[in-house]
C-alpha cells in the first residue's frame, strides 16, 4: 500500500515538473521568435526594394499572434509573482 502510494505521488510530482518545464521551455521559444520576426521585419522595412517591404508588412502575419501570446506569457508571470 505505501509503495503503491510513494509510486503514484512521484509519478504525479514528476508530471507536474515536466510539464512546467515545457510550458517554460515554449514560452521561452516564443519570445525568441517574435524577437527574430520583429528584427527581421524591422531590418525588411528599411531596405529600399518594394518586395522586401511588402515581406515586412506580410510579417504581421505571425508577429500579432506572437505579441498577443508575449502578452499572456507576462500577465501570467505577473500573477505569479504578485501570488
Amino acid at each position: 500500500m505505501i509503495s503503491t502510494v510513494t509510486t503514484t505521488t512521484v509519478s504525479t510530482v514528476t508530471t507536474a515538473v515536466t510539464t512546467v518545464t515545457f510550458a517554460a521551455s515554449l514560452a521561452l521559444a516564443t519570445v525568441l521568435t517574435l524577437f527574430v520576426l520583429l528584427v527581421q521585419k524591422e531590418l525588411t522595412l528599411s531596405a529600399e526594394t518594394p518586395r522586401l517591404k511588402a515581406l515586412g508588412r506580410a510579417l504581421d502575419v505571425a508577429v500579432v499572434p506572437l505579441l498577443m501570446a508575449f502578452a499572456m506569457i507576462a500577465v501570467v508571470r505577473i500573477a505569479q509573482a504578485l501570488r
